[in-house]
């Protein structure tokens, strides 16, 4: 679940194992550069820590983090249900 704290949206995201959150990586990289929007994040084997922010509206969080947020969810639930 998406926690917004400090003018970031955050949420730590757990696998079955570290090829499968790499498989999620790579999908959200895809996504982040299409939007143009970058997140920052963190992985260590199976968990991904991730915070989104918009550096050009003042590090806040706006619609372009929410959408990317709705596509990272949809990112995730794909590739857990799909045993990557």
């Amino acid at each position: 679940m998406w926690q917004e704290k400090d003018n970031k949206l955050k949420r730590s995201l757990t696998f079955k194992d570290f090829k499968q959150a790499m498989a999620f990586i790579n999908k959200v990289a895809d996504v982040a550069e299409a939007m143009d929007h970058h997140p920052w994040w963190s992985n260590v084997y199976n968990k991904v820590t991730i915070e989104l922010t918009t550096h050009d509206a003042g590090n806040t969080v706006t619609a372009k983090d929410r959408q990317l947020a709705k596509r990272i969810d949809e990112i995730y639930d794909e590739v857990t249900s799909s045993g990557f």
